[in-house]
């Protein structure tokens, strides 16, 4: 889950209010239900509560949620969120595939990662799938040079997101566990992210396949 917010708690914050409380970690972990070295990370700001707990945290350190925000906005902007509209970012540096399911700020290699915009699927980057046995057997006819290749191929469902790491010199395949209201994606390291939403391909091939009038 994301969050939309100028700031969030920081871990100086969580450290001053402990001790204003005369707590240890372990005790203030304890009444959250974490370990002390949860707490830790908190404090040392590699890790934050998740929203979920802060008014358990207030509670535990005996001050009201705007005294533990310190009149900070917090606004979740992702209630109702439709995983089938994930998106993806890739790092150009690394190579790392992160996905998400809402508003988020993704950086990676020190670079700030725009999700990335797909394309209906063309003649050079087409996917084509057969569905058998509960699974959409996926494949993209395109070369696979060390210069040249598809990174990945993914199918977003209604309720997860499949990946499928793909490599230069390998044959470009994949198969995913069928899902309703699925799209297929395969992303080409020079042409970007390219897409076929399976039920509109259906729909086209339904309707291929009526008679001429």
């Amino acid at each position: 889950m994301g969050f939309l917010m100028d700031r969030y708690i920081t871990g100086e914050r969580i450290s001053h209010l402990r001790e204003e409380k005369g707590l240890s970690q372990l005790e203030l972990g304890e009444a959250l239900g974490v370990s002390w070295d949860t707490v830790t990370k908190w404090e040392d700001d590699t890790a934050h509560p998740d929203i979920s707990m802060l008014n358990d945290l207030a509670k535990a350190l005996g001050v009201s949620i705007d005294r533990l925000l310190e009149d900070v906005e917090v606004v979740n902007s992702n209630q109702g969120i439709d995983i089938n509209e994930s998106t993806f970012h890739v790092c150009p540096v690394c190579g790392n595939i992160i996905t998400a399911a809402g508003n988020a700020q993704v950086s990676c290699c020190g670079v700030n990662l725009p999700a990335l915009e797909s394309e209906i699927c063309d003649d050079d980057h087409m996917i084509e799938y057969e569905e058998s046995d509960g699974e959409y057997y996926v494949t993209v006819e395109h070369e696979m040079t060390k210069s040249h290749y598809i990174s990945f191929l993914s199918c977003v469902g209604s309720d997860a997101v499949h990946i499928a790491k793909t490599y230069p010199e390998w044959y470009c395949q994949a198969r995913f566990p069928v899902s309703p209201k699925a799209k297929l994606y395969c992303y080409c390291n020079r042409h970007g992210l390219f897409r076929k939403d399976i039920r509109a391909a259906r729909k086209h091939d339904e309707f291929a396949d009526l008679p001429d009038l």
